[in-house]
């Protein structure tokens, strides 16, 4: 069937297969709707996009599968096979496509970030890497881990984490001078140089450089005693004390001392699981798994290959050499590409044949089986808690079908300012943040939730009519957040907000086909439309937790919106007051540079880029913020 299918798709496309020039590309493989299924490179695109279409081809069943819906071919021509690698990276993790390794959810792996080009650098956690003059070190699977190395760290190294401009002249420090976790050069306790060197002694610690550190510390600490300095000197040594306690957990493992990763995977039928060991001057300094998508039909080589582009790609760091299970095709323009990255030394891509390499890649291969083992289990024990959580939540609710999408709304606001609305969606019992929508209330004058959520819901159903139509034009793709109905839709808030979320339901001529609840928030009371008794779930029950899951993430999330209002109104207030910013200045401030961090944080002819703002202009704005 599949063969058949691959020749007539062949004869439709023949033409294009004329039209395709022998020059280093890429070229992107569509279906009927006009949906990116495939990209790849190629030195010479007529040859390789031909291949896919000989039938005397020995195509794997993954490309034999992907032929057969091929509908349309897009190529793009490059001047070299490292300008075709990079643009194929690119257009993969904007397209995501179907038959395509990608990282899962790479978007989302938070970053420590020192703000290096700020005069007293602050440490923080980002998700978003920019070319702004900062130090970056990650990426990082679990945010967690990442907010306790820096609970670690900054009693090590205890940075700024306040807002205040450091003049030195301040009266008095805050509580984490008292306590130890700042060194408040607010008041002058330290210069700029002394902090300055504090930090880049932790951004060598996160890269593994645990000797230079420990060295200029004990230099310090012997420097002060000489000066008769106790005080000083001994807060040299309880540093370095700490600092020994965290380096004692670091194996050393190599005694060439290069910088290295060291990659492998394990799979199964379904998943794909990478484990990374960074090894920093022949210690093991940590570890990080991926999960990666896209694998089931995909082979070996080409999982290998995926990751380490699409990791390579957003890596703060590149090493020198990087040790991987076997080798791949394209090993040579990838250490290109890595090197034009890296600067400095050649990077290698090595398959190591024996000895203490080979021992290291067989060790990651183990933990990252023992990972995705581990996660195997936690899947499945949270989809059977899932499927019972529903199938209560569904009886409980006498809803003729199951509750394969949820849909929970919530309003946000402080005594009538700054109201936001939120809608959450979670698709068989698990968040699909991807799905998640934030409201700007923008009709509702004053304290009125009810109006809020009446607009909310309003604005929603008007985006689900829209989609739908825009979904039937050729070539229309379905949006996925408003074009789909939920199987069963919450308000916060009880009656009240029941009668206006039917309202709205009604002149959409949605009753009937979307039920329809209102969570009461004091016991997680369920209303019913016309129906006077509430739904009271059994404590302890799954379906219970779920309700008061999808609740607390409906409120977080509209709290957080609520938030980022509330500052950006106090940043239009504090932009009003510098001079030659009005309203459209401002408003083009905050759509470029999303609040007052980002634009303290931009350089001079970044702002200039704004029409209007002139380089006086510009200046005085980076002054008074």
């Amino acid at each position: 069937m599949l063969k058949s299918n691959t020749m007539a798709f062949s004869e439709h496309i023949k033409p294009i297969l004329k039209g395709i020039p022998a020059k280093p590309g890429c070229y992107l493989m569509k279906d009927e709707a006009g949906v990116v299924i495939y990209v790849g490179k190629a030195v010479n695109l007529r040859n390789r996009v031909r291949s896919y279409f000989q039938a005397s081809a020995n195509h794997s069943r993954k490309t034999t599968e992907m032929v057969s819906h091929v509908a349309d071919i897009e190529w793009i021509v490059v001047g070299s096979e490292l300008e075709a690698l990079i643009l194929e990276m690119n257009l993969i993790k904007r397209h995501q496509p179907k038959y395509n390794v990608h990282l899962k959810d790479d978007k989302h792996y938070p970053y420590i970030k020192a703000h290096w080009a700020d005069p007293f650098p602050k440490v923080t956690v980002t998700r978003r890497l920019s070319d702004d003059g900062g130090r970056y070190f990650g990426p990082y699977t679990s945010v967690w881990a990442v907010h306790q190395t820096l609970d670690v760290l900054r009693k090590v190294f205890p940075y700024l984490t306040c807002d205040r401009v450091i003049t030195g002249q301040d009266p008095r420090a805050c509580l984490y001078y008292d306590i130890k976790l700042c060194v408040a050069p607010c008041v002058g306790a330290v210069d700029q140089d002394t902090y300055r060197a504090m930090i880049n002694d932790l951004c060598r610690f996160l890269r593994g450089r645990t000797e230079p550190v420990i060295g200029r510390l004990n230099d310090e600490m012997v420097r002060a005693s000489e000066k008769m300095d106790y005080e000083r000197a001994g807060a040299f040594r309880d540093q370095l004390i700490a600092i020994e306690k965290v380096v004692e957990g670091q194996k050393v493992i190599s005694q060439d001392k290069i910088d290295s990763d060291v990659i492998a995977f394990a799979r199964d039928e379904r998943d794909a699981c990478v484990q990374v060991f960074f090894i920093r001057g022949g210690k093991l300094i940590g570890r990080e798994y991926f999960i990666l998508e896209g694998t089931r039909q995909a082979d070996d080589r080409e999982l290998v290959e995926a990751f380490v582009k699409q990791f390579y790609t957003k890596a703060a760091y590149i090493p020198q050499r990087v040790l991987l299970p076997m080798e791949i095709e394209e090993a040579g323009i990838i250490e290109t590409w890595l090197h034009s990255r890296r600067g400095g030394p050649k990077v290698r891509l090595l398959v190591p044949r024996r000895g203490a390499k080979k021992n290291l890649v067989r060790l990651a291969a183990e933990n990252a089986a023992e990972t995705l083992v581990s996660l195997r289990a936690r899947w499945e024990a949270d989809r059977s808690k899932h499927v019972q959580a529903l199938a209560e939540l569904q009886n409980s609710l006498d809803l003729p079908g199951p509750l394969n999408r949820i849909e929970c709304y919530d309003i946000s606001n402080l005594q009538g300012t700054a109201a936001a609305g939120a809608m959450v969606v979670f698709v068989q019992g698990a968040p699909n943040k991807s799905m998640y929508r934030r409201f700007t209330i923008k009709t509702v004058r004053g304290q009125d939730d009810f109006a809020s959520m009446e607009e909310v819901l309003d604005r929603r159903f008007r985006r689900w009519q829209t989609a739908n139509e825009q979904s039937k034009v050729p070539g229309g793709k379905l949006d996925q957040a408003f074009g789909l109905l939920p199987d069963l839709l919450i308000v916060d808030g009880g009656k009240g907000q029941l009668g206006r979320a039917m309202q709205v339901l009604e002149a959409y001529g949605l009753v009937g086909k979307v039920p329809l609840v209102g969570l009461a928030k004091s016991h997680e009371e369920l209303y019913r439309v016309n129906e006077p008794d509430p739904v009271i779930l059994p404590r302890r029950s799954e379906g219970l937790y779920l309700v008061q899951r999808i609740r607390d993430e409906a409120h977080r999330f509209a709290l957080k919106q609520h938030r980022t209002q509330r500052r950006r109104q106090g940043l239009a207030s504090r932009l009003d007051s510098i001079s030659g910013i009005g309203p459209a200045r401002r408003k083009a401030l905050l759509r470029i540079f999303g609040d007052l961090e980002g634009i303290r944080q931009a350089k001079v002819e970044d702002l200039m880029a704004i029409p209007g703002v002139t380089r006086t202009l510009a200046e005085r704005v980076k002054s008074e913020l």
